[in-house]
């Protein structure tokens, strides 16, 4: 389907799915999409007679793995007709929507769920939910007499968005698992102008951003990301929200993961939350949809062979080595060369040398998308029925990939 299909084909049944129906009589309902924002989308429908049964659609992101930016599908928009469901049409649309969006070079895919388990099925595996932070401005009473250096510039998002979207793709490149929508989704944000913009700045550099509203004199300052390059970037926004102190009660931001909200006041009277309930607030999905996502990632020391199974994009038998510092990923065929304890090669091209044989895993495209995103160890792969992982090839994974912690905010 064209952008200029979409209010007839697939805006119906997203609107049954995703928000209040039916519109009670007299009152405007939800306005579809302009098509303006849905140009470079591939959206596919089933009809039968006329009708549309089910859409799902890919947005062209791009996605930081482990320092790497990568072309990648975000999945959005994914309904069936409620007469028509259980009848495989969504697998049917989604398996074409991959390949095709495969063939066009997206390395990953990324979403957010309806039902993980569902999804679970087609080789995604999860991402840690963003935290939202809420807390009153009274406790960051002490941040109101930092000497910090920077600066704190505030308008509306309409008037900053060419700087905010500059900073996100800085951002882009800065944090494992970020992903940015092309530019033709990202500009509804600019014309939207529904959001205050508050940027710090450190020497004219950009350290750190956030977007958010006030919903009234003594209600809440909701924010979004809270993004930041450094503890100045997080500091000065603090600073900033301090002094609505006689302004709102309280004050809620989203951070990532790996952000610990308790520690960056003493007495920070704060109430951290991630919620990961379907179907109105899964936590993110992501998976590898080609083995050449993993090619010249950064990796330790270990060299394991896998065996991928069960999946319809990523199958056969290949040699993970990250001796070298990066990762090569290469067909498996026939001996390998065995490793010794540090888990490099042993012995000459075609030897045999001293030393155990090259370990083994056998996983799922949903077992190494996790361990490739840095979010399951090999035991935790093997315990969620996502591979059979014996010790030796665990330990060579584990040495490979990392644990880490993705952050995907990005709202589909």
């Amino acid at each position: 389907m064209t952008a200029d299909d979409y209010t007839n084909t697939s805006f119906p049944l997203l609107t049954y799915a995703f928000y209040r129906s039916p519109v009670p009589a007299g009152r405007a309902g939800g306005q579809p999409t302009a098509p303006a924002y849905l140009t470079g989308n591939r959206t596919l429908v089933t009809e039968e007679d006329g009708e549309t049964l089910a859409t799902a659609s890919a947005i062209p992101m791009r996605q930081n793995l482990h320092g790497t930016v990568r072309p990648t599908a975000g999945v959005a928009g994914v309904t069936t007709h409620p007469l028509a469901r259980r009848r495989g049409l969504v697998r049917t649309l989604f398996h074409q929507l991959l390949d095709e969006m495969r063939d066009e070079g997206h390395q990953l895919s990324a979403l957010y769920p309806f039902r993980p388990s569902f999804y679970a099925r087609f080789g995604y595996t999860g991402l840690p939910a963003p935290r939202t932070v809420t807390f009153s401005p009274a406790n960051l009473g002490p941040l109101l007499r930092a000497d910090l250096p920077g600066d704190v510039t505030w308008t509306r998002i309409g008037a900053g968005y060419p700087a905010y979207q500059e900073f996100l793709d800085r951002y882009l490149h800065h944090r494992h698992g970020f992903a940015v929508f092309p530019e033709y989704r990202a500009v509804r944000f600019r014309d939207d102008d529904d959001r205050w913009l508050a940027t710090a700045r450190v020497d004219g550099q950009t350290v750190g951003t956030l977007t958010y509203r006030i919903d009234g004199h003594g209600g809440n300052l909701v924010g979004d990301e809270l993004l930041t390059t450094d503890a100045y970037g997080r500091a000065l926004l603090l600073q900033f929200l301090s002094r609505h102190v006689d302004q709102v009660a309280r004050i809620s931001v989203r951070v990532p993961p790996d952000e610990l909200p308790e520690l960056w006041l003493t007495d920070l009277d704060v109430q951290i939350e991630a919620k990961a309930a379907g179907p109105d607030c899964a936590a993110p999905m992501a998976r590898l949809l080609t083995l050449d996502a993993l090619t010249g990632l950064p990796a330790g020391p270990g060299r394991v062979r896998i065996e991928l199974t069960g999946d319809r994009w990523l199958a056969g038998e290949h040699l993970l080595d990250g001796g070298s510092g990066t990762l090569e990923v290469t067909p498996a065929k026939g001996p390998v060369l065995p490793v010794g304890g540090s888990g490099t090669p042993v012995g000459g091209s075609g030897t045999a040398g001293g030393g155990s044989s090259t370990p083994v895993a056998t996983l799922t495209a949903a077992g190494l998308s996790a361990l490739a995103y840095g979010v399951l160890d090999p035991v935790e792969v093997q315990l969620n029925g996502l591979g059979t992982v014996p010790v030796d090839a665990a330990g060579q994974l584990r040495r490979i990939f990392p644990r880490a912690h993705p952050y995907l905010c990005a709202d589909f």
